[in-house]
Order: structure tokens, then C-alpha cells, then sequence
């Protein structure tokens, strides 16, 4: 008879030399390939100038990057810098006899900063006579983080404490009533974002604005990253843990655009990140500790979908066979363990008893 013991190395070998290769390269595809289509499509800007001006700047811009901008005509410049403090634009060009202007705002990205300066650049070599060039930084970064790094580099481990928080709450879920997972799911994410927060900003000063707003924002984020990943254990049991994680760290996270922008990312990836709680909060963060809340409601109704289904979830799921059976097995051993102390007697009185 064949021993089925036997079968079960070999199956072991063929997932480890098949499935893991696979997993590292679904995982850096996931990150590297967004990030290596990095280009302009559709990104909102504006132009301030005479008619003839206006036009020949949204000319040059799309000669330079074809359907790479979406052109909004501004009167003035004070309408421009409004646009760009409300996040109705990234930035704008003033197109005048003097030169070329560029406003823009590093605090909504460094990236499309960067993108602004060079398609400002092109468009003053671009014109009849030799124009300068000059960059007004209307919503700027940090100095303490002027390229932005310490805001684009938090997303991921605010990702990961979210999946964090779910493993910690459900490995507790069949003792733990189903309010208590609730308290202790909202409570931690609060203190996430409470401890990214003094990172981010008492240690190394890169989120200067509205702290109580922010801690919020950080929050809402770890607990959407959270919330929806209890859910699905609570639904599914163990393997809800490893579908929360995949969905969240290596899809939301790279989709998220907070490296760049979402409309710096191929379509359908900025797209699919603006729906998942990480894109969504590194959108409201920005929204709360550069721009006042600007642009935030998109943002905060996302994440509080994500959070109202994910509660749910954990609040109306029950805990799963596995893990409910874990916890009579330990209960059962702990009994037994308690009964069989009871039966212990010193060495001493046993020889009495049997003289």
C-alpha cells in the first residue's frame, strides 16, 4: 500500500520552487510596473493669458504630451492660485510678454512639479521671441521634507500596521464578543495613526498643518486597511487574512499613486487606487496637511464605505470553525491540566498508602 505520507514533501518542493518565484514576481510586477509607465494623461492644469496666448500654451502642451493634460483657462492669476489651494488643478502657466510663469504646488506631488517645470520650460523655448522662465511654488512641502519623501513613504507601513491590527484582532476573535473586536479595531487604528503621526511630524517635521485633522486622516486609513481584512476572516476564516493582504499592500498600495499621482499612472491603475482605502488615504492626507481639507470629501466617503463594510462584517460574522476550535482545544487542555492537578499527591503519602 502506498504510504500518502510520501506524496507530501514532494508537493512541499513543488510549491516552493513554483509557487514562491511566482509570488516575488506577481509582488515587484505589482510595484515596478506602474511605476515604469510613470507619464502624464489627463492631469488638470491651467493657463492664464490673452486668447491667442492661452491657445498657443495648450498647443504646446499637447504637441509635448499629447492627451497628456486636460487645459482650464483662469483670467487672472489669482483664479489660477485659487484653483491650485481648492485642488481643482495641479498647477498653471501665465503666458505673458514677460516670460512664462509656472505655478505649481509640490505639497499635491513632487512628480507632477517636476513634470510642470519641464512643460513650462518647453513651452517658453517654444515661443517666437526668448521667454524666461520662472516656478511659484504655491502650496509647498515641508522644508523638512522638501521632496516629499516622508509623506510618499508612510503609505506602506500605515498598510501594513491596517493588516497588522486585523491579524492581531481575529487571532483574539474567538474570545473576544463581537463589540470588543469593534472597540479594539477602531482603538488600535486610532493609536496607528496617533504613532505615525509623531513620526511623521514631532520627529522628523514633515506634516506641519492641521495635526488633529491629519491623525484623523491617518487613522481612517489604518482603519479601512483594517476593518475590511477582519471582515473577510471573520466571512471566510484564515484565508481572509491573506486576501486582505494581498489586496491591500500589493495592489492598493502600488496603485495608490502616492509616489506620484494617479494621473501619472496608466489609466485604469490610478483609476483602481482612488477606489482602494490606500489610494484614498494618501488623498486625504494630502487634502488635510497641505490644502485645509480641499478635495477631501471624495477621499473620506471611499475610506468610510471601506470602514462601514468592513465593521459589519466583523460585527454581524461569527467566529470561524478554526479558530473556534482552537480555543476549545486550549480550554479543553487547560481543563485537563487543572484535573490532573488535582491528582497529584506527594511522593511520600503515595508509599503510605501503598504500605
Amino acid at each position: 500500500m502506498r504510504n500518502p505520507l510520501a506524496v507530501v514533501p514532494w508537493r512541499q518542493a513543488v510549491v516552493t520552487v513554483v509557487g514562491l518565484p511566482l509570488v516575488v514576481t506577481l509582488a515587484v510586477l505589482a510595484y515596478a510596473w506602474p511605476a515604469a509607465r510613470i507619464a502624464p494623461r489627463h492631469v488638470p492644469v491651467g493657463v492664464v493669458g490673452t486668447a491667442a496666448a492661452a491657445r498657443g500654451a495648450a498647443e504646446g502642451l499637447h504637441r509635448g504630451a499629447p492627451g497628456g493634460f486636460d487645459v482650464h483657462r483662469y483670467p487672472d492669476q489669482a483664479a489660477a492660485r485659487s484653483a491650485i489651494e481648492h485642488r481643482d488643478v495641479y498647477g498653471a502657466f501665465v503666458v505673458g510678454p514677460g516670460g512664462v510663469t509656472v505655478l505649481q504646488a509640490s505639497a499635491a506631488g513632487p512628480s507632477v512639479a517636476q513634470l510642470l517645470d519641464a512643460s513650462g520650460s518647453r513651452l517658453a523655448a517654444s515661443a517666437a521671441a526668448p521667454a524666461a522662465v520662472r516656478t511659484v511654488d504655491v502650496v509647498p512641502v515641508s522644508a523638512h521634507d522638501p521632496r516629499g519623501l516622508v509623506f510618499s513613504s508612510a503609505l506602506l507601513p500605515l498598510t501594513i500596521c491596517g493588516v497588522l491590527v486585523a491579524l492581531v484582532v481575529t487571532m483574539s476573535g474567538a474570545v473576544m464578543p463581537g463589540r470588543r473586536r469593534l472597540v479594539a479595531l477602531v482603538t488600535a487604528s486610532a493609536a496607528g495613526g496617533l504613532a505615525a503621526l509623531l513620526v511623521a511630524q514631532g520627529f522628523l517635521g514633515a506634516l506641519p498643518h492641521e495635526h488633529a485633522a491629519t491623525w484623523a486622516g491617518l487613522a481612517l486609513t489604518v482603519l479601512a486597511v483594517a476593518a475590511p481584512t477582519a471582515g473577510l476572516v471573520t466571512l471566510v476564516g484564515r484565508a481572509g487574512l491573506g486576501m486582505g493582504a494581498v489586496l491591500m499592500v500589493f495592489v492598493g498600495n502600488p496603485f495608490s499613486g502616492s509616489t506620484s499621482a494617479p494621473e501619472l499612472l496608466p489609466t485604469a491603475v490610478g483609476d483602481i487606487g482612488r477606489w482602494l482605502p490606500p489610494g484614498a488615504g494618501a488623498n486625504l492626507l494630502r487634502g488635510t496637511a497641505y490644502f485645509g481639507g480641499s478635495g477631501s470629501a471624495g477621499p473620506l466617503a471611499v475610506l468610510a464605505v471601506w470602514i462601514v463594510l468592513g465593521l459589519a462584517a466583523v460585527a454581524s460574522g461569527r467566529p470561524s470553525p478554526a479558530d473556534l476550535g482552537d480555543h476549545l482545544v486550549a480550554e479543553g487542555g487547560g481543563q485537563a491540566l487543572s484535573r490532573a492537578s488535582l491528582t497529584v499527591v506527594p511522593a511520600s503519602e503515595a508509599r503510605v498508602r501503598r504500605l
